[in-house]
């Protein structure tokens, strides 16, 4: 069971909102509905939960890039809704379409239909799936000018981390109220 909510910094405070993911397929999508649901300038944290497995918290400030934190990545990539959260460059990896890119104009060295050789540790890995860490991932960081500093985000869990979040803007009534 997931829990999504929008926290929203207006002029008046913080609002909390729940939300609807189910269109959201990717971050820039996220980053999207966050952004219409304030003004242009405002900072949005779309916070999502899961059942005590693992928890996300995307920061959106108006046109920036959004920032992300996951508390479990390997978790998260077991999801669909953490699958959006766990970009290409929070992995570390290069993009999908720039390795699709690259197999199309054989970019690795090998000729047309030539296998790629073993490595000393084995044989080539074919299935393209990439190791994803265990723990956390992301920008700890991001609350920090809200008033939670980065270790503080680093040691919550995820049975009370959006609560704990809630309590250090000061709305944990109106996230429980959404809830």
């Amino acid at each position: 069971m997931y829990f999504a909510a929008l926290l929203a910094r207006t002029d008046d405070g913080w609002q909390a909102s729940d939300t609807e993911l189910d269109d959201v397929e990717t971050l820039t999508d996220l980053a999207d509905l966050a952004r219409e649901a304030v003004g242009d300038e405002e900072t949005v944290l779309v916070c999502i939960e899961q059942d005590g497995a693992w928890f996300g918290v995307v920061r959106v400030d108006g046109e920036d890039d959004p920032r992300v934190f996951v508390s479990d990545a390997a978790a998260a990539m077991r999801s669909a809704y953490g699958e959006i959260l766990l970009s290409d460059e929070l992995l570390g990896r290069e993009p999908e379409d720039l390795a699709a890119l690259e197999q199309l104009v054989d970019l690795d060295g090998t000729e047309d239909g030539e296998p790629e050789s073993a490595t000393a540790d084995g044989p080539a890995d074919d299935s393209g799936s990439e190791q994803v860490p265990a723990g956390p991932l992301g920008d700890a960081e991001l609350l920090t000018d809200l008033g939670m500093d980065p270790a503080a985000v680093l040691s919550l869990t995820a049975e009370d981390a959006l609560t704990e979040i809630a309590d250090a803007l000061g709305c944990t009534d109106m996230l429980e109220a959404v809830r």
